[in-house]
């Protein structure tokens, strides 16, 4: 169907769909225009530099939108909150306006919108709220395509990983009742080929299609489905009196998502989310995969470490709204420091264990002190350790990092600079510079009140002892 190539905008780059759409798209041959907030999040595939091209905007910046250039010929618009405002609601349809009139001063003929399944008569905050983005969309001067998903599964997706959480972790599951909600799931990978197909596609043209898989299934049967694939034995008992507060803090506690995105998920598990009919799947020839094949699938790119993105990565994984420009560079004024120094007999494989750090590689030097700091800072409502990182040997701005955030993650100079994501009194940063043959490993913490100023005071002697542990861990390398 698509054979034009096409000069494409998309927002929504660094996401968890926007990388993958954007391989896709580079490898059929398309221009790609990728619309980002913060230029150091974006890393474009080096193999296809001149196809891509990366502009900075803010969607709620109007200014920043004169940025998109007049020569596109279609936009996707994949730009999602889950609520770092409690008028998250407010702030989507603003950015969707702006978006809107952005791109009728363009000659762009169509826009692709990626929403979720919406047309049940009652529905969450969130899903309303893209039923209004998707209407703003529509009241543009070009073709608006709106494809609405329920539950993607695919490797590094929320909705996996929260299941390969819960599975994997509890032999036995005390469930609330919404275990028994109806949902649709889809394949990332059908996701990604649907939205491709559409380019272009007249017949698509304002219109909106519901896509799913070919398995409508309750959550009970998608937590029991991947306990099969994976071979395990699972007992899910079910609980009436879990209201959907209560039902936030567990899936919060037993997985890895921040407190704010378990609300938001849970507002949307207690409503039915199946496709009205997938008959676009037919028209555009897409076979989409079963659960359980989707599983199967996603465990086979977790097996090769080829996770292209993952829901880690994104904002909504943080305790904040995360910007890398205003937090690179580390402060002095005000700061208490840890410095230390010490030499290395070989800088490549020190490089090598510095960027393998974290996750299932752990911190090379008292694990089991950074692993109660996890889970005391999950108890906080912080984002504990689960998240691990998204690849075991390589690190680009904005990734996770365990209870940290890379900020700047430079092979070549040998520095990887990482912010602290965990609940602090305040504001901390962990350095690794080589400098010749000598590492420097440098924490930073910047005290908020006195509070602050008492909490690092008190841990002084923790943080001597994990610290000096560390940087001989990692001086340590064979030759």
């Amino acid at each position: 169907m698509q054979k034009e190539k096409k000069r494409v905008l998309l927002t929504g780059a660094t996401g968890y769909i926007g990388k993958r759409l954007l391989l896709t798209l580079l490898e059929q041959g398309h221009t790609v225009i990728c619309a980002v907030r913060d230029k150091q999040r974006f890393h474009p595939p080096d193999h296809h530099q001149n196809q891509c091209h990366v502009i900075e905007i803010d969607l709620l910046n109007s200014e920043t939108l004169k940025n998109i250039p007049k020569d596109i010929d279609i936009a996707f618009y994949l730009v999602h909150s889950m609520s770092f405002s409690a008028k998250f609601d407010e702030l989507e349809s603003k950015c969707a306006k702006q978006f809107k009139d952005a791109l009728d001063n363009t000659q762009v003929e169509q826009v692709i919108y990626l929403s979720g399944i919406v047309h049940q008569q009652h529905l969450s905050q969130h899903l309303t709220s893209r039923k209004e983005v998707e209407t703003i969309l529509s009241e543009g001067k070009y073709a608006l395509t709106t494809l609405r998903a329920g539950i993607i599964i695919g490797s590094g997706s929320a909705s996996f990983e929260i299941i390969r959480d819960v599975v994997e972790k509890l032999p036995v599951m005390i469930t609330p009742k919404w275990v028994y909600t109806q949902c649709q799931p889809i394949a990332i990978r059908d996701v990604i080929a649907s939205l491709c197909l559409c380019m272009g596609l007249e017949s698509t043209y304002n219109k909106n299609f519901d896509i799913g898989g070919p398995d409508i299934l309750s959550y009970k049967d998608m937590l029991l489905g991947y306990a099969k694939v994976r071979g395990l034995k699972r007992l899910i008992l079910t609980l009436p009196v879990l209201t959907p507060k209560l039902s936030a803090y567990w899936l919060y506690l037993v997985t890895a998502v921040s407190f704010k995105l378990a609300k938001a998920l849970v507002s949307s598990m207690t409503i039915d989310i199946v496709c009205r009919d997938s008959t676009l799947l037919d028209i555009l020839g897409i076979t989409p995969l079963s659960y359980e094949k989707s599983l199967e699938k996603a465990f086979e790119k977790i097996g090769r470490h080829e996770i292209e993105s993952s829901w880690k990565d994104a904002i909504i994984s943080s305790k904040f709204e995360f910007n890398i420009k205003e937090t690179v560079q580390v402060p002095t004024f005000g700061c208490f420091v840890d410095a230390q120094k010490i030499q290395i007999k070989n800088r490549e494989k020190c490089i090598e264990k510095i960027w393998s750090i974290g996750g299932n590689n752990g911190w090379y030097y008292g694990n089991f002190l950074w692993e109660i700091r996890g889970v005391l800072d999950k108890l906080a409502g912080g984002v504990g350790l689960r998240r691990g990182r998204t690849n075991p040997t390589t690190l680009y701005p904005g990734d996770s990092l365990d209870l940290w955030r890379v900020l700047d993650a430079n092979k070549e100079e040998g520095r990887l600079l990482l912010f602290a994501e965990m609940k602090l009194p305040g504001d901390a940063w962990l350095e690794f510079k080589i400098i010749g043959q000598t590492l420097f490993q440098t924490a930073t913490f910047r005290p908020l009140g006195l509070w602050g100023r008492v909490y690092w005071i008190l841990l002084s002697p923790f943080h001597y002892f994990i610290f000096n542990g560390l940087i001989k861990a990692l001086a340590k390398t064979e030759d």
